[in-house]
């Protein structure tokens, strides 16, 4: 199912709003507390969901919900519209502009719809599965690099592995031509615009993958679990997104293994 003009235009709407939520706190030395997994929460993580929640019981109230802070609601609904406010709080407590806002659409599940907008650098890309991608309102697509040894590689860090997917990814990582850490979502945004290659990551939560797994597909590249199964609402977290299928398949043949 693609998503309508209706839906598409709601989710910038849900961007602006948290945008405007989120920028008065960037450097602001907002409190920070930790979540019974330890990552840290802010207020404007809590007050960009809640902005958010409040647009969708609003305008759309027949869709579910499912957000990082406050949970789901009517999760059962055929359209759930999952949220990150912002991802990459870390990046965000530090006054780093590497974090973004998540907004996924799912249709029965299936990611269809997803934006990734970073409110600092005004940079919002919009990704509909079928439709294509773009940032700013202009058409990207990801690189043809298909040569694993010019290939571009990102991860969050290998810190976020578990002991046998790190081997597996420092495995494939030493032979692309060199690896980046750090970007949390903003690294799919930038294999949508063929900044990385490819990206590999494990213990990923819906909210982390539901809104960049579209940008990725539209915008010609690649992404998966390391079976190589489509992302939907019960994947497992472990995921691949690539540019190109050949950089995608070097990715695969190793992470599949673990």
């Amino acid at each position: 199912m693609i998503p309508s003009l209706e839906q598409i235009a709601f989710a910038k709407k849900l961007a602006d709003a948290s945008a405007a939520v989120i920028r008065p706190f960037y450097r602001s030395g907002l409190a920070i507390d930790d979540k019974s997994d330890a990552s840290p929460v802010t207020q404007a993580d809590r007050e960009a969901e809640l902005a958010m929640r409040a647009l969708i019981n609003a305008e759309r109230p027949q869709d579910g919900i499912i957000g990082e802070e406050f949970g789901a609601e009517r999760d059962d609904a055929d359209w759930v519209w999952v949220l990150d406010p912002v991802d990459g709080t870390k990046a965000f407590i530090t006054g780093r502009p590497l974090f973004v806002t998540l907004i996924g659409l799912l249709y029965r599940g299936v990611p269809v719809l997803g934006v990734v907008n970073q409110p600092i650098a005004n940079e919002r890309w919009v990704g509909v599965v079928g439709q294509g991608c773009t940032l700013n309102d202009q058409p990207v697509s990801v690189s043809q690099i298909s040569e694993l040894s010019r290939a571009r590689v990102g991860t969050t860090g290998p810190q976020y592995f578990s002991d046998a997917g790190r081997d597996a990814f420092m495995q494939f990582q030493q032979g692309g031509r060199f690896t980046v850490y750090g970007g949390d979502g903003y690294q799919y945004a930038l294999v949508a615009t063929g900044g990385l290659d490819v990206v590999v990551e494990e213990g990923l939560k819906l909210h982390d993958f539901a809104a960049v797994a579209p940008v990725v597909i539209s915008a010609g590249g690649l992404m998966t679990d390391w079976q190589g199964q489509a992302l939907t609402r019960s994947s497992s977290g472990r995921v691949i997104a690539a540019a190109t299928p050949e950089v995608y398949q070097a990715a695969l043949n190793v992470m599949s293994k673990v």
